[in-house]
């Protein structure tokens, strides 16, 4: 299926692994010129050959979402590189798991503006150019526990259920203007970050981190982890043409395990 995307530009952000990693190199599979972000060095290389070894063309940024000063000029890099925003991906990182009280006021400051504050700033400084030329897609990548409470993970619970509500109320203000908002969230996709979570909760309860994989795979229907590139396949058919009557959505990447409907 032909996506009607190439030649688009991307924005990525956090996308030197995982699921921003996946999301990149699925966009540039259908010929989309694709900036990806992060801190660290060799992950963005990795992205950047997995990109072009995809047939694609990149262009890496060192980027600290927790540094809203850089905003303006490194997407004025990606402009002048690669050109117009037309395809925003919002991506961060997870914050430490923690449970919902007794939590450091100065903790959940820090987490709103990395992973809620910093998205809407970048959002706010792409989304004129994307009304002018009547054509854009923003897709921001958030977690189940927003609507689906994991344990554990109080703060990425709380504070991604909040983009859901930014990013619904977001689409209605912009669709008339040929730009789609939408919501794609994971369930148990294998990736680094998972793993991580997968041990810390065998540490926790004091058990094998096998023995957590097979109690999560329990809850889930389809009964295995999904793959990155699922998840990847699907950011890249929301910032599709073809996805074009598709806004203010949340699109679940689960295997059937959100039981909410």
């Amino acid at each position: 299926m032909d996506l009607g995307l190439k030649g688009k530009v991307a924005l990525v952000m956090a996308s030197s692994r995982g699921l921003g990693q996946a999301m990149a190199v699925s966009l540039a599979k259908e010929g989309v010129k694709v900036a990806v972000t992060g801190r660290n060095a060799e992950g963005l290389s990795e992205s950047v050959r997995l990109i072009e070894a995809a047939g694609g063309q990149a262009l890496a940024l060192n980027w600290d979402l927790a540094d809203s000063s850089v905003i303006d000029s490194l997407v004025s890099k990606v402009e002048k590189e690669l050109g117009p925003i037309d395809i925003l991906i919002n991506n961060t990182g997870g914050p430490p798991p923690t449970p919902a009280a007794g939590q450091d006021p100065a903790l959940w400051q820090k987490s709103f503006n990395d992973m809620v504050l910093s998205l809407i700033a970048i959002t706010d400084r792409i989304l004129p150019g994307m009304r002018q030329r009547k054509w854009g897609r923003i897709i921001t990548s958030t977690t189940s526990g927003a609507i689906a409470p994991i344990k554990n993970l109080a703060i990425s619970n709380t504070l991604r259920a909040a983009l859901l509500a930014w990013s619904k109320t977001l689409a209605a203000e912009v669709a008339a203007e040929g730009i789609t908002v939408n919501v794609i969230m994971p369930g148990r996709i294998a990736t680094a970050r998972l793993r991580q979570l997968d041990e810390a909760r065998a540490k926790r309860e004091g058990t094998s981190y096998e023995d957590v994989v097979k109690a999560s795979l329990r809850q889930i229907p389809m009964g295995r982890y999904g793959d990155p590139k699922e998840y990847g396949d699907a950011a890249a058919f929301l910032a599709s043409q073809n996805a074009s009557f598709i806004t203010g959505t949340v699109m679940r990447i689960d295997g059937g395990q959100i039981q909410a409907i």
